[in-house]
């Protein structure tokens, strides 16, 4: 299968990135093909200009041309993986703005013709949705504000792709408390997970 692997995180040295690396490294074992983003080493912008906004619907041609090998990838692919830290309940402000840039009209879906209908998909070529996410609040606080971040990718993302799309999502709550040992079991679910795609 070909999988994006979409990583946010601006610590090489952090638990995020060893979940990046765990994914990475499972789904070459595994032999599937794989193109990776790597937004902070890559120093994406993620501001959506008011030039752009302005030609957001008008002029989508000119904001595809700032970003064509991000097109290009969700194009390819078929699975997307994206792992990141929840921050202030959502993913950081380079995640969303890149989907903000990169999800265009014409690349991502197309926009309601009238009122009371939804966009219209272009990327029903997603078959896989993967999630794995981190952060500092308990699981019990997240569950009483209806995760904003789960519901982002899980809902509103998920109704754009394929119809019998699978998706997971993998949260590991209270980060910066754990110790060691609960960091470890989680890197091993993310192992098992990947290694089953």
């Amino acid at each position: 299968m070909k999988f994006l692997v979409v990583y946010a995180h601006p610590v090489p040295t952090s638990f995020t990135h060893a979940v990046f690396e765990t994914v990475t490294r499972v789904l070459a074992e595994k032999g599937h093909e794989m193109r990776v983003v790597d937004l902070y080493a890559e120093g994406f912008q993620p501001v959506l200009s008011r030039a752009d906004r302005e030609a957001y619907l008008e002029d989508t041609d000119q904001l595809i041309s700032q970003v064509p090998e991000h097109i290009d990838n969700l194009k390819w692919a078929e699975g997307l993986i994206f792992v990141f830290p929840t921050w202030y309940h959502g993913p950081p402000a380079i995640l969303k703005g890149w989907f903000e840039r990169v999800w265009l009209p014409g690349v991502t879906f197309h926009p309601a013709d009238k009122a009371g209908k939804t966009p219209a998909s272009c990327i029903r070529n997603i078959r896989r949705l993967v999630v794995i996410t981190t952060s500092g609040s308990p699981a019990w606080m997240m569950f009483a504000i209806g995760n904003p971040c789960k519901r982002f990718f899980m809902r509103a993302l998920r109704m754009l792709f394929n119809l019998r799309c699978k998706s997971t999502w993998m949260q590991l709550y209270e980060m910066n408390v754990i110790d060691d040992a609960k960091r470890r079991k989680f890197l091993a679910r993310v192992e098992r997970k990947v290694a089953r795609l």
